[in-house]
């Protein structure tokens, strides 16, 4: 089961990086929206102007050279009912942190995170207390991060004079084409503890042509039941199947035949058809432990470097169809992507 933890949060910059933060800003803790980011919580607050408008974008800059941490608690229990049994498996679960990260629940650290673009789940069962908790999340300056990079590797060529290129984070926070330069920092995605017992779904990954779908399943034990016997299903398009996992396995592969599926085309050759697909872990008893579920496209994708008269092609074909490749570079909409709608905006 899966408890977010999205309310109670504040802001404050890091008392031993906040060179060059306004004195209003650093005088109290402020509001913060979770998933959301600085400027936006800044933004609510009132302490700073719309950073689209005008040259605010400059004038912000400091927002991103700064550090911030983010604290929230939360009440705790074992026999609250979504615990289960009280012996599961509980994980502090961090779907997007944004980008240089130090968690700690309770004083002690769970990890560090230098990575925007995936999650994180940290083991926190042993550290929860009975009664209140404490959870802080440290943002370090991404550009502090990044030029300690510089430092180390030597410059690389890039489009712009910004180090984006030594972070994993969105580029165009640093400014792109017509996007303005707005280093974000904060808990971007959902934040939240998950429960479990025996076993969970670690990852899902289908693999689709078109007219079957293989599904490659890792799964994580609890360490106080690792030798259980297991079953995974998967389902789609009316067609299911079952495997068993057996005790200490960690893998398990569902392979579904789909006969004459509708396919899934790029655009301007063919509708982009989607099917639901089920996954299903239970435990020795049949009981569900855990359910996985997205839309998935039968199709074939491959790249034909066959030579002919002309030399070595490189045609992208589509089922057995050669597409044109056509494409633009886009950064979002808005450079906040944990964009929320509080506070006030302009435009």
């Amino acid at each position: 089961m899966y408890r977010p933890l999205h309310q109670g949060w504040v802001l404050r910059p890091a008392p031993d990086g906040s060179a060059g933060v306004p004195a209003e800003v650093r005088a109290r803790p402020v509001p913060a929206s979770v998933p959301g980011c600085v400027h936006t919580d800044l933004l609510a607050a009132g302490l700073i102007p719309d950073p689209y408008l005008d040259d605010n974008e400059v004038r912000l800059g400091w927002i991103g050279r700064a550090d911030w941490e983010y604290e929230t608690q939360f009440s705790w229990a074992d026999d609250v009912p979504w615990t289960d049994d009280g012996g599961s498996q509980v994980d502090l679960v961090c779907a997007g942190l944004d980008t240089v990260a130090t968690v700690t629940l309770n004083g002690v650290q769970l990890g560090q995170t230098a990575n925007m673009h995936r999650g994180y789940s940290f083991p926190v069962r042993h550290l929860l207390r009975e009664g209140q908790n404490r959870l802080r999340v440290r943002f370090d300056s991404a550009y502090r991060y990044a030029q300690r990079l510089v430092e180390q590797l030597g410059p690389r060529p890039n489009e712009y004079p910004e180090p984006f290129n030594f972070i994993r984070k969105m580029a165009c926070n640093f400014g792109w084409d017509w996007g303005p330069n707005l280093v974000t920092a904060g808990i971007w995605r959902p934040i939240g503890l998950r429960s479990w017992r025996i076993a969970r779904l670690a990852q899902v990954r289908p693999l689709t042509s078109m007219d079957s779908v293989t599904v490659h399943i890792d799964l994580e034990r609890a360490p106080t039941a690792p030798g259980e016997r297991l079953s995974v299903s998967a389902a789609v398009a009316g067609v299911r199947g079952e495997v068993t996992v057996a005790p200490g396995d960690r893998t398990a592969v569902v392979h579904l035949s789909v006969p004459d599926p509708e396919l899934w085309w790029p655009r301007g050759y063919g509708e982009q058809h989607r099917y639901l697909l089920d996954v299903t872990l239970r435990g020795p008893d049949g009981t569900v432990l855990d359910t996985w579920q997205r839309r998935i496209g039968f199709r074939s994708v491959r790249v034909d470097t066959t030579p002919d008269a002309d030399g070595t092609p490189f045609t992208l074909v589509v089922n057995e169809v050669p597409v044109f490749v056509r494409g633009a570079n886009w950064i979002p909409d808005d450079a906040f992507t944990g964009w929320t709608g509080s506070g006030t905006r302009s435009g």
